[in-house]
This record gives structure tokens, sequence and C-alpha cells, in this order.
């Protein structure tokens, strides 16, 4: 396994790789690794030839007040954990790297990103989308893996590589949580020992909700007071909790197969997102 930081020596080792015929994979992170990543690789290491993670703390994705500067960081456990898993290469890019002095160009999906998570972070997914290009752009992935924790992030990247007529096949992973239900996320560490037990309300309201859905509960508005009454019973404080279409971020009048909900909630000063299909 290679650890490179240089833009343009990755170029040199994927333009090699594909001269040998490999089919290039991207599982793109922040590091600070756990089992929901790896799973991403795992899956992206069955479908290439050559798999490529990158590990970059994107700062333009951070509001003002946001937890850029704290954000968890531990590169050594990282490559343990990536050098098991057969990666080819890693790209763990400087700051600099990536945004050169005077950097100015930014690409946004511009309805879809000023919803949901867009609407209390407005320059979230417009730093996501830039950092995601930039990284098309420098190692010319066939696909490229995101988890389904981030629905939102996932839906907007398909959209950016459909309008801009890029070659990547966008390729989602599944949620993977811990035993008790909670997501797994590399901010479940913030979380204080109450704050930790009480998250498991994020999974428990999901749960909740897909039950009465099969017992007959359509309306997004009474789903919607019951949730928020499970989650502001553990602490928790309520960003959204929407009820969209999965493929258009529309939200839905009534509930039906395929709805997707999703929801964000602050525990302390901790937001954590989760989602379910019906």
């Amino acid at each position: 396994m290679r650890v490179v930081k240089r833009i343009a020596q990755v170029r040199k080792i994927i333009a090699s790789a594909k001269r040998r015929g490999k089919t290039v994979g991207l599982v793109p992170t922040m590091g600070y690794l756990h089992e929901g990543h790896l799973s991403l690789v795992r899956l992206a290491r069955r479908r290439c030839g050559f798999l490529v993670v990158s590990i970059f703390v994107n700062p333009t994705q951070f509001g003002p007040r946001e937890d850029f500067g704290r954000y968890p960081r531990d590169l050594k456990r990282d490559l343990r954990l990536l050098k098991k898993e057969k990666v080819d290469l890693v790209f763990n890019p400087s700051v600099h790297e990536i945004y050169t002095e005077g950097h100015q160009t930014y690409v946004e999906v511009v309805d879809w990103s000023k919803i949901m998570c867009g609407a209390s972070r407005p320059i979230h997914f417009r730093g996501v989308t830039t950092v995601v290009l930039k990284l098309f752009n420098i190692l010319e992935p066939d696909i490229a893996v995101f988890g389904s924790k981030d629905f939102q992030q996932a839906v907007i990247i398909e959209k950016m590589v459909r309008d801009l007529d890029l070659s990547v096949k966008v390729v989602t992973g599944k949620i993977v949580r811990e035993k008790d239900g909670l997501a797994m996320s590399s901010r479940n560490k913030y979380l204080s020992k109450d704050q930790r037990k009480n998250a498991v309300v994020l999974y428990n309201s999901l749960k909740w909700l897909r039950q009465a859905y099969i017992k007959g509960l359509r309306d997004p508005k009474l789903a919607i007071k019951k949730m928020a009454s499970m989650i502001k019973g553990k602490n928790g404080k309520v960003d959204y909790i929407v009820f969209v279409d999965k493929n258009t971020l529309e939200p839905v009048k009534k509930l039906r197969k395929g709805t997707l909900v999703a929801l964000a909630v602050f525990f302390g000063k901790t937001r954590l997102i989760d989602n379910t299909t019906l």
C-alpha cells in the first residue's frame, strides 16, 4: 500500500494502473475510520482492480462555527486499517495541495444543497461537491463508493455526475450500525456517556416509524410529531425530520413505499444524522 500526498505523483500511479487495464475504485473519506468506512472499502475492493482511499478533512464543507479544527484525526490508525483491507493507494493531501492560494472556483448542485442538512449548513454541500469533483479529476476513478448514512450527499453527488457528464459510476453502501442501532459516525466520539445512551433514540424513532407505517400511518405531520417527542424525551434537539422522495428529495404529502425518512439531531453540540427508506 502506497501513501501519497502530491497530486502529480498520484496521477502517475493512476495512469500506470489504467495502462495495465485496472478498474480504479475510490472511497473518499475524512479519516478517523470506523467499520462503516471499512464496509465501503470492502464493497469497492470487490468491484475494482486498483483501490484508492482518500483521507482529507475538507475545510470548505465546514461552517465558521463548526468542528473543522477538532474533527477527529488518527492517520496512523487509519493506515493500519486500510493496509489490512489490501488498499492499493491512500491519497492524503494537505489543504494547500487541494486548495492552492487564491482558490476561487466552486461547484454546487444549487437547489438540493439548500434543503435538509443544507438548511442549517448553507456552505456544506458546495464544499462537498467541489472537493469530490476535484478528487474525481485527480484520481479518475471508474467507480466511487459513498455511504447511505449521508443519503443527501450521495444523491447530490449522483446529480453532479449526471449534470456534468462525468464517467464515474457512483455506488452507495449500506448504513453500518452499532449493536444498539446507532449509526456509526466519526462524530460519535464527541458524545458523553449519557448522550451516547440517549442518541439511540434516532434509531428507535425510525424503528417506531417503520412499524407505524406497517400498521397504516400515512400522515407525515403525525409521524414528525411523534418522532420529535421521542427525541426530545432523550434530550435531543431536532434540526430536521423530513419525508421525501429518495430520487428528487421533494417532500411527500403521504407516506408510501420508497419514501426516504431522514433526520438530524443535536445532542449537546454534536449533530448526528440517520435515515431509512419505507
